[in-house]
């Protein structure tokens, strides 16, 4: 609706950034997705990103678009780390599933970080992974990184079964499957990240 109302404004608007999810990419625990990978219409989140982002896109070239597809945003006061927080800290914390799968997060200040630069740098346009660069972690090893983060064991596994059975099939996946997805054209586009590594973000997370 704001994406027709904007092709229909008299003048256009010089930058356009949208942010989508790394969901566009199809899970898989052997590839590797940087902003060229394709995707997009195997299941039903990568199918909402792509219609997503068709609906978004402005038709023409007098305006400079941006997509950032982003991953898991860490931050304080809510969000993925909020509904992980109470179970870690009472020691029963642990991977989803199998664990193997990848968590492809970012810091909220890198997302903010990436949002900017993609509005003040000219040169952006197209798609950046909003992700961090040591993203190509696994559920289990972010397990252990925020037990490590708290002080307390993550050896207490979720199971799959579990998962599906509270939020049902659909939205399980997104807790089940996984993508590695590396930000290749937001570096080279020359943002400097705040938090690359996830040991420094959950500090700054759960301090």
């Amino acid at each position: 609706m704001l994406a027709r109302a904007i092709a229909k404004a008299p003048q256009s608007p010089q930058v356009w950034v949208l942010v989508t999810g790394v969901a566009y990419y199809q899970p898989s625990l052997t590839a590797e997705y940087d902003e060229d990978s394709p995707g997009g219409d195997f299941d039903f989140f990568s199918n909402l990103v792509t219609k997503w982002e068709a609906a978004a896109r402005l038709p023409g070239d007098s305006t400079r678009q941006v997509v950032v597809r982003s991953g898991v945003v860490l931050g304080r006061g809510g969000g993925a780390i909020g509904h992980m927080l109470l179970p870690f800290r009472l020691g029963l914390g642990g991977p989803i599933g199998s664990g193997h799968q990848f968590f492809p997060w970012i810091h909220i200040r890198d997302l903010a970080g990436i949002l900017a630069h993609a509005l003040e740098a000219s040169h952006v346009q197209g798609v950046l992974n909003g992700v961090a660069p040591a993203s190509s972690t696994t559920n289990a090893e972010f397990a252990r990184a925020l037990g490590a983060a708290l002080g307390r064991p993550a050896l207490i596994p979720l199971p799959s079964t579990v998962v599906q059975a509270v939020f049902g099939r659909e939205r399980a996946v997104m807790l089940l499957e996984g993508q590695k997805v590396v930000p290749r054209r937001t570096l080279a586009a020359g943002y400097q990240y705040s938090f690359p590594e996830l040991a420094a973000a959950l500090k700054e997370v759960i301090a």
